[in-house]
């Protein structure tokens, strides 16, 4: 673990997210950085299945990008895709 520095702004920014939706301001940080992260390296997708890719994420022992860059998450199967059309 280590300190990663931030802006007042910024800091402010999870603070507000944080308390809104009942996370820790860590919390909040960790939930932006894997959205992120996962956007990044998957920018087909939406935030619902984002946040799908990050249950099953959890469901398998955590999320590890040797993982996720090796599109072992499970993404979305076309059918998945086809209902948001």
């Amino acid at each position: 673990m280590g300190i990663v520095k931030i802006s007042d702004q910024m800091h402010e920014n999870l603070r507000v997210a944080g308390s809104a939706l009942s996370r820790s301001i860590n919390a909040q940080a960790e939930h932006w950085m894997r959205v992120g992260m996962l956007t990044e390296m998957y920018p087909e997708l939406d935030y619902r299945e984002i946040c799908q890719l990050l249950i099953r994420a959890e469901l398998a022992g955590g999320l590890d990008i040797t993982m996720a860059s090796a599109g072992q998450l499970g993404k979305p199967t076309a059918s998945a895709a086809e209902k948001k059309h």
